[in-house]
């Protein structure tokens, strides 16, 4: 008969592994957002001059800005920053919107230091320091967690609110928002969803090494000030 095996190492706890899971996917969702030109899109039955848009490209057909002196045609997608849009940057490129551009990228610099905290606690590198500020790593990757899902919320409250203006791309009631912010309202929720879960282990592992200071602290005070204890 084969004898059964027990598997005696320490389990990873629940919070830590789903905040761990749930901040990584929450951190491809906000790429995607961060990268994709589908923030909002024209309906196609309506043949606007208006195509679709991200954080950092435009898409036009054959689109003529009304108050231009020059009859230019802007045609096909570019960078925002592209020089075939630098006549009409002012018109693109609003306050709200340069602040959506900003609020995603601290978000994008947060998730990613948040990720770094995790890893170095996952792999206990450096060891001696994650052993003796096991709960600090955890804090701080809760912290960032949290800070991302603030400027995610901001990101998708402000366009959410602004992108309808009338004063900015024509014809708004021939769009809608696409996939690109579906992806930044998902990544809010997943790094809010995160940063408990991460904060709780956070809690957990602080309240352990409590208890486990307090145990050698009542070991000490039974064996006496003048006796040794031998392993």
């Amino acid at each position: 008969m084969k004898e059964k095996t027990i598997d005696n190492s320490p389990k990873t706890p629940f919070n830590l592994l789903a905040g761990s899971i749930g901040t990584f996917i929450s951190s491809i969702f906000l790429v995607m957002a961060f990268s994709s030109p589908y923030w909002l899109v024209s309906w196609h039955s309506t043949y606007s001059p208006f195509m679709k848009m991200g954080l950092w490209e435009f898409c036009f057909r054959h689109f003529r800005f009304p108050s231009f002196q020059f009859d230019e045609v802007f045609d096909g997608c570019n960078y925002i920053f592209s020089f075939e849009y630098k006549r009409i940057w002012e018109w693109l490129l609003p306050a709200w919107l340069m602040a959506v551009q900003a609020f995603m990228t601290l978000g994008l610099i947060f998730c990613l230091s948040s990720l770094i905290s995790i890893s170095m606690y996952l792999t206990r590198w450096p060891l001696k320091w994650t052993q003796k500020y096991g709960s600090t790593f955890i804090g701080i990757a809760s912290m960032l967690d949290a800070i991302t899902s603030g400027c995610m919320f901001l990101s998708v409250a402000v366009f959410g609110g602004q992108c309808w203006r009338r004063d900015w791309l024509l014809y708004p009631n021939y769009n809608y928002l696409s996939w690109s912010y579906g992806f930044a309202v998902i990544s809010f929720f997943g790094f809010a969803l995160s940063a408990y879960l991460l904060y709780q282990e956070h809690i957990d592992v602080k309240e352990q090494k409590k208890e486990e200071k307090n145990l050698v602290m009542q070991m000490q005070t039974q064996l006496g000030p003048g006796s040794h204890a031998y392993v």
